[in-house]
């Protein structure tokens, strides 16, 4: 089965079933929108997160949802979210959240249901009546739909077209990292794709969580200028640093390993610990954060490698990355996008190890971020547990490294927040204007 099955509803009382369990009643569509006209409570926001690989895109999410749940006003919103750990993660008090099946990526636009046996095309289908049930019920004032215009393997595309037919005030507006993949691969990609013709006819805006200094998204990915007139870079989204905290004298310094999710982190890991062995050991201590999604058989692999010295502390995961980067002295880390931004928001230094494949992405960011002097950068590879030794040396051995937020906007979800709340008022002095 690879598509939702249809019921076409010729009377307003009509319920159109899904075949899923999923019921979409048509008179949630005009009660919804009627809510939204008359009820003049918190503007409604949608926040859709695919998350079929790592914890970036929630991280990211759970960014911008803190800070609009925390202005004031507030707003509403609401956490569409395929992510496998949303049971367990800390969330923000009166975040909503539909919790899709979640699947995960194996190939260009490949997946695989994460745990349940059911065939791909029966939990996409199931994932799709859940997103549309929910933009009917709710009539969302704007739906910000992260990284995938399409969603996972289009599974958007049916809310999209429903949006842009009967929501003609919901504002949908796509928000990007600025560093996808190398540029030849995105616009190869977004070509196969439809991606221009997507944000040209269903999107009303786009928004690049980055900085145009850095990377210039336009001219990267041959954005065309009807389609560029809608887009705007609000800077990096990232979560207010803590404070640093103070360190006895006589203490060893704190290494930090992290590497986000985890699933693509036992490299990383596993060329940490064994620097340590030959060179280090005894002279930090050592923070090692796996990730929530690393394999239980790689953690006890960890586990062993660290043969229990008690300068060494693993763990599976930090909903608090903030606070663990605050009591470091130094950060190893891989190079997606929410860690490399918190590591230069807390000022601390921090060397980067990027993954190699599947995307160049990490290269990319490290690359760029070691140019502004913001981080010291290890190319994976042969010998890399030597390479990355050595640079723990140097830096902790006072080589030159400035940390900080130096050059780099940190401000991308008040700037989210800023814009939906100007949108929102916007919407509303029209709906006056109309009634």
């Amino acid at each position: 089965m690879n598509q939702m099955r249809t019921v076409k509803c010729d009377e307003p009382e009509a319920k159109c079933a899904t075949g899923l369990g999923v019921q979409l009643d048509i008179r949630d569509v005009w009660s919804g929108i009627a809510r939204r006209r008359s009820a003049g409570g918190a503007p409604k926001v949608f926040l859709y997160s695919h998350d079929t690989y790592g914890l970036g895109h929630l991280r990211r999410n759970l960014a911008i949802a803190e800070h609009l749940l925390e202005r004031t006003p507030a707003f509403s919103v609401r956490l569409l979210t395929g992510s496998p750990v949303i049971g367990s993660w800390r969330l923000p008090e009166r975040l909503d959240v539909t919790a899709l099946p979640p699947v995960v990526k194996t190939g260009v636009e490949t997946y695989v249901p994460r745990y349940s046996t059911l065939p791909f095309g029966l939990v996409k289908a199931y994932r799709e009546a859940l997103i549309l049930k929910a933009v009917i019920e709710d009539s969302p004032d704007i739906l910000l739909v992260d990284h995938a215009p399409a969603g996972m393997n289009g599974e958007l595309l049916s809310t999209l077209a429903f949006i842009r037919r009967e929501l003609p005030g919901t504002q949908v507006i796509l928000g990007l990292r600025d560093i996808l993949d190398s540029p030849q691969t995105v616009r190869e990609i977004w070509r196969q794709q439809g991606i221009i013709p997507l944000l040209e006819n269903l999107y009303d805006r786009v928004l690049v969580y980055g900085c145009r200094s850095v990377f210039d998204v336009v001219d990267g990915y041959a954005i065309p200028q009807h389609v560029a007139e809608k887009l705007s870079y609000c800077g990096y989204v990232s979560r207010p640093p803590v404070p640093r905290s103070p360190k006895p004298a006589a203490h060893n310094p704190t290494v930090l390993v992290t590497a986000g999710g985890g699933e693509d982190g036992y490299f990383l890991m596993d060329a940490y610990l064994k620097a340590l062995a030959v060179g280090i050991k005894g002279r930090v201590r050592s923070r090692i954060v796996t990730g929530p999604l690393m394999s239980a058989a790689r953690r006890s692999t960890l586990d062993q490698l660290a043969g229990g010295d008690p300068d060494i502390e693993i763990i599976a995961a930090t909903m608090n990355l903030p606070q663990m980067l605050a009591e470091s002295d130094l950060v190893v880390a891989m190079g997606g996008y929410n860690t490399s931004v918190e590591i230069i928001a807390s000022g601390k230094p921090a060397i980067i190890v990027p993954r190699a494949a599947p995307r160049a992405e990490q290269r990319m960011r490290a690359a760029v971020l070691a140019q502004m002097g913001l981080v010291r950068t290890v190319e994976p590879g042969a010998e890399v547990e030597r390479r990355l030794g050595q640079a723990i040396e140097e830096v902790l051995a006072g080589a030159p490294l400035r940390g900080g937020g130096h050059g780099l906007d940190l401000d991308g979800a008040k700037r989210v927040g800023d814009l939906f709340e100007a949108l929102t008022k916007a919407d509303a002095k029209e709906l006056e204007t109309v009634q």
